[in-house]
């Protein structure tokens, strides 16, 4: 037996599980794409029409411009806050914008409406000062790009505020004994610490933008303005139209697949998920100063108005009558017992596949062999599907294997979910754990190896006490993610099979504002409780 075969037989309980479960992903998407595509009946290259041509340049476009703006509030935001770093609160700030990543998309449109919407506080103020109302501005394209911005200038604050504090000093005092101004000292000296994240970023917030839901379902306001994930919804819960259905979510997820290969070969930055401080950097003048400060009052105005509002709008719902209607009780329940066991399972496929990437990628277990870079590459793809099976287009896979094989549609309903639940996690999972589980690979391979630990007694007094804080962080990240997502029940939402964002949109649908504003806050304070308390918890001193 070769020395190759003896090292994978030695890693092999951790090796088959991370490849048995990558395996059980591909295969998967393989039977999502095999399903559509055995369920059309006319060709879909000869019948892509000037609609379809028109609902992909739209996706394309509102994409594109949602990255640009994204990145340039993103960049401003991260700029200011790495060179303002001694005021208090400025940590608290930072984990509110953090938050963003898990405030169900639906809650922050609900904001954003209260905000800017017709009857929201920037009309009403207009109204009363200067009589004049400025009507619906906010349906179309300004609102999408508005709401994406929210969304996402956040996760590229997070992001680059990272390579901000990997910048040296030395840097930053060699600049300015060369006397460089604001504008050379970003360009000689942060925009080279900045470039290798800023594609990876930039692919993702496109992806994101190019399969976004919910935001183009409530402020998209006409067809127009329609992408191809509400096409999607459009064609199968309005029209019925399932042939239209399948032919958009086969272009969707072709361009998808391609957008995630062409993607994955940018360098990621998997370390900055959890960035909360920095260290001071030298001071500019008074005329920057005050300019970082505006930057930081506008965006963070920008960033808690529709929280606030939410709050304001919350308190005045009538709340004896929310939580005694059953069908509330109902979508609560069903909501948390899913976000439960989606977390649960996210938690248990983020450790097998971390586990089986880390034997691939260091240099005391099979790194040094040709296969280990295939594997590796093959176990990461795994794991980011979600990014090629946009959310719509799995419960449309789901939705005609309902209709192809026998069972009850709530069981296919809490299966559709929770796998893209479990998908849509799992990518944030396996950034957070594969970097610290291959941090103590390197620190405790060796003495490990020597005692002979069997598995789960390494896992018990070596992994987990340096893990509690990620897995904690992992598990609230997945729960907050699979209590706030639209994307699934929008088409298997039913008086049967309900969750808390179908019921608030059900809410908004019908105009029923008071009993709306209680849920959504209901939901906020829910989601922030979860993602702010449960981590301080399991916080643990080694990690």
């Amino acid at each position: 037996m070769s020395k190759g075969l003896k090292d994978l037989k030695r890693f092999k309980s951790s090796t088959l599980l991370g490849g048995t479960l990558s395996l059980a992903l591909l295969s998967f998407c393989f039977l999502i794409f095999y399903t559509l595509y055995t369920a059309q009946e006319t060709n879909l290259f000869t019948s892509v029409d000037s609609k379809i041509y028109g609902l992909l340049k739209f996706t394309i476009f509102q994409a594109f411009l949602s990255t640009v703006l994204s990145l340039f509030v993103g960049l401003l935001l991260a700029w200011a806050l790495a060179h303002q770093v001694k005021f208090k609160g400025r940590s608290i700030l930072i984990a509110l914008f953090s938050s963003s990543l898990v405030l169900p998309t639906l809650i922050v449109v609900f904001g954003i409406i209260g905000i800017f919407g017709r009857q929201g506080y920037i009309n009403q103020i207009s109204l009363y000062l200067f009589d004049t109302n400025f009507g619906t501005y906010l349906y179309g394209l300004g609102g999408i790009l508005l709401a994406h911005v929210y969304l996402n200038a956040s996760f590229a604050l997070r992001s680059l505020l990272h390579s901000f504090e990997a910048i040296p000093k030395e840097k930053y005092k060699l600049a300015k004994s060369l006397n460089f101004s604001v504008l050379k000292c970003f360009y000689y000296v942060e925009y080279p610490a900045l470039r290798p994240s800023l594609l990876s970023i930039a692919s993702t917030i496109f992806l994101l933008c190019f399969t976004s839901f919910a935001v183009v379902l409530l402020l998209g306001g006409n067809p127009s303005y329609n992408t191809l994930e509400v096409a999607i919804y459009e064609a199968v819960k309005l029209d019925f139209d399932i042939q239209t259905a399948l032919k958009l979510a086969l272009i969707q997820l072709g361009i998808s697949f391609v957008l995630v290969i062409l993607s994955s070969s940018f360098k990621i930055n998997t370390t900055n998920i959890k960035t909360n401080s920095l260290s001071s950097i030298t001071k500019n003048s008074k005329t920057i100063q005050i300019l970082q400060w505006f930057i930081i009052s506008l965006f963070t105005l920008f960033f808690i108005s529709p929280l606030i509002v939410i709050f304001i709008d919350g308190l005045s719902a009538n709340f004896a009558k929310i939580l005694s209607d059953k069908v509330f009780i109902q979508a609560f329940v069903t909501s948390i017992i899913i976000a439960t066991l989606s977390a649960i399972i996210t938690l248990i496929a983020a450790i097998f596949l971390s586990n089986t990437r880390r034997n691939f990628s260091l240099d005391t277990r099979l790194a040094k062999y040709p296969f280990s870079k295939v594997l590796n590459l093959f176990v990461a793809f795994s794991g980011n599907i979600y990014l090629a099976i946009p959310s719509l287009v799995l419960g449309l896979g789901f939705f005609m294997m309902y209709q192809k094989y026998d069972g009850s549609f709530t069981l296919w309903s809490s299966m559709a979910l929770l796998t893209a639940n479990v998908l849509m996690s799992l990518p944030f999972a396996l950034a957070v754990i594969t970097p610290a589980m291959q941090k103590i690979a390197k620190r405790y391979d060796r003495l490990s190896f020597s005692l002979n630990l069997s598995s789960l007694r390494r896992y018990k007094e070596v992994e987990l006490p340096y893990l509690k804080s990620s897995l904690a962080y992992v598990f609230t990240l997945s729960f907050c993610f699979s209590l706030g997502d639209l994307g699934i029940i929008a088409l298997f939402g039913s008086d049967e099979f309900i969750t808390l964002p179908w019921y608030l949109y059900q809410l908004m649908g019908s105009y029923n504002t008071n009993d709306a504003a209680g849920v959504a806050l209901i939901l906020l304070v829910l989601v922030l409780f979860v993602f702010i308390f449960i981590p301080r918890i399991f916080r643990s001193k080694n990690a």
